[in-house]
């Protein structure tokens, strides 16, 4: 059997060796290293949403909405989001799978206001001018964390225009008090990393197992192999649907991201939303 083949067949030994891997190459850099707020970021994750909670109500100032073709960014604009966390509807999951990698993935969510309105968060490596990515170097503290609050349509149309990926949208199954206890432990988050800056990790903090742990969720290995959390999410009927086929099928949506490109963004989220409530009868 293949190397390859072992490692999609037992994802679970997988993460075990990987967290242990991990776990002995930082602890050096973990004990020497210091996160930062002020180091020279990239564009794109120089400036978090100042997040207040009053009570009932938030308001995230600015909410980054850059728009996207295929050479990069076109536009570089930004707004502000203000609602009550009690009114959010519905918490959507957006999947964004890295190529030929089916244990790796990049996973954010679209929070849904009436009146059509949307907010989504991703959270990111923060990576300095001139860094690129590494699933090694994120387990050795080279990065510190961010939490992004942005538009829909930047978070989609910068994955599936610029970066031509591929995006699943899944709905979440959740309770009224789940969907509000789970967006404000997320603004606190934020506003807690803003004053007190903290490391991505690959292994610990990354930006799925961020989300199941201010969602309360069990440990599992899809939160580190996390091209598996769907199928674990859908096994803990948060996701919905007979089967996981079915549902990843319907959640695939990325061409109409693209064709939906030139809108302005109040009129992607409202056709985003009409699309999604059509698919899943709400």
């Amino acid at each position: 059997m293949s190397v390859w083949n072992w490692i999609t067949e037992h994802p679970w030994a997988t993460a075990g060796v990987a967290v242990a891997a991990g776990v002995v190459v930082s602890m050096t850099s973990i004990a020497m290293a210091t996160p930062r707020l002020d180091r020279d970021w990239t564009e794109n994750l120089a400036v978090m949403s100042k997040v207040t909670i009053a009570g009932d109500n938030f308001s995230l100032d600015p909410v980054m909405d850059w728009s996207y073709t295929v050479e990069g960014p076109a536009t570089k604009t930004s707004t502000s989001f203000a609602a009550s966390i009690s009114d959010v509807k519905n918490i959507w999951l957006m999947v964004e799978p890295q190529p030929g990698q089916p244990y790796a993935a990049h996973t954010l969510l679209l929070f849904e206001f009436p009146d059509g309105r949307m907010v989504g968060l991703t959270v990111e490596a923060r990576l300095e001018k001139n860094e690129t990515y590494s699933a090694v170097d994120g387990a050795l503290n080279k990065y510190e964390l961010a939490y992004m609050w942005n538009t829909p349509k930047e978070l989609l149309t910068r994955r599936a225009v610029f970066l031509d990926k591929d995006i699943y949208i899944y709905p979440l199954r959740l309770s009224a008090e789940q969907k509000h206890s789970f967006l404000r432990g997320l603004l606190q988050r934020t506003i807690d990393i803003s004053i007190r800056p903290r490391f991505y990790n690959t292994f610990a903090s990354n930006c799925t197992n961020e989300l199941a742990k201010v969602a309360k969720l069990a440990w599992h290995y899809s939160w580190i192999l996390t091209g598996y959390s769907p199928r674990r999410l859908l096994d803990l009927k948060i996701i919905p649907g007979p089967d996981f086929e079915s549902a990843r099928n319907l959640a695939l949506i990325g061409n109409e991201i693209r064709a939906w490109n030139d809108m302005p963004s109040r009129e992607f989220d409202r056709v985003l939303l009409a699309e999604l409530h059509r698919r899943h009868g709400q």
